[in-house]
């Protein structure tokens, strides 16, 4: 296995995995192109590995905002990282969406199903009563079925602990998770439904949306007109860097006005604290 496949699997050293993966370049929107179009056509598992990758520091970024579900990072970066895969397998680069767009949902899903299989368990034992429960009770069950009242109190008085306890973990025990959100195999099936298609969205009200577009349109044009009152060598930086659809570089720009990449990056920095100062009195 190669250094670079290797960072797609975390190990025990995950301080390491997060060092070493955002060294990794990510790719312009050329070069994904380039990759994505010709892996749909070949199929060919170097240019897959080439996009997983490249990819691996938006699973962290995904995967951290799942760490307090108490599950090691580690386990969530690695379920994070089978959606990637199966992403890059389905990605269909002429739809005209980055790779990372079209990845988020199914990075998503894998880190959903993992934690849903895996939180019950988690969970479950949180005492030390709990825990020796959790350990002994279906040993000392005398039949598969549900605990009768004196089976009950028998192991309450074995493990010294509460009938309620007992009954309590009984429960916990033979219960099942029931997916909040379809999982990804079941997304093509029709017949297929989960709790979540049962909730009403409000995403597409007339009202949210003229508001949003309208909100979208007055924030756009503050911003334009906060560009507009930056010295010109500063509209030119800001505008190459984040407005054009042909984005430059800080070398190509500092090529292009003959200073440091760094100068480059102090102007673009005291530009921007100019364009938050006018944004804030809008």
């Amino acid at each position: 296995m190669s250094y670079a496949l290797a960072l797609a699997n975390p190990g025990s050293d995950i301080d390491k995995y997060l060092a070493q993966v955002y060294t990794i370049p990510v790719l312009s929107r050329e070069e994904e192109l380039e990759l994505t179009q010709e892996f749909f056509k070949t199929e060919d598992v170097k240019l897959a590995h080439k996009l997983v990758i490249s990819h691996l520091r938006f699973v962290v970024h995904i995967a951290k905002s799942y760490a307090g579900y108490g599950l090691p990072l580690a386990d969530i970066i690695q379920e994070g990282n089978v959606g990637l895969l199966k992403a890059v397998k389905k990605f269909d680069p002429d739809k005209g969406v980055r790779l990372v767009s079209f990845a988020v949902h199914w990075i998503r899903a894998e880190i959903h199903e993992f934690i849903l299989k895996n939180w019950r368990i988690v969970k479950i034992a949180t005492t030390k009563a709990q825990r020796k429960l959790f350990f002994n009770l279906r040993s000392k069950k005398q039949s598969t079925g549900w605990l009768t009242d004196a089976e009950a109190k028998k192991i309450a008085e074995d493990l010294d602990v509460s009938v309620k306890e007992v009954m309590h973990m009984e429960n916990r025990l033979n219960s099942t998770d029931s997916a909040f959100d379809l999982g990804v195999d079941d997304e093509d099936d029709e017949r297929a439904f989960s709790p979540s298609q049962y909730l009403e969205d409000h995403s597409f009200s007339p009202e949210q949306i003229v508001e949003q577009e309208n909100y979208e349109q007055i924030n756009h044009g503050a911003l334009l007109k906060g560009v507009a009152n930056l010295d010109r060598r500063s509209q030119e930086i800001v505008r190459s860097r984040w407005l054009d659809d042909e984005k430059l570089t800080l070398n190509e720009l500092a090529d292009k006005f003959d200073v440091s990449a760094e100068r480059i990056r102090q102007i673009e920095a005291t530009a921007f604290k100019k364009l938050k100062a006018s944004l804030c009195n809008v």
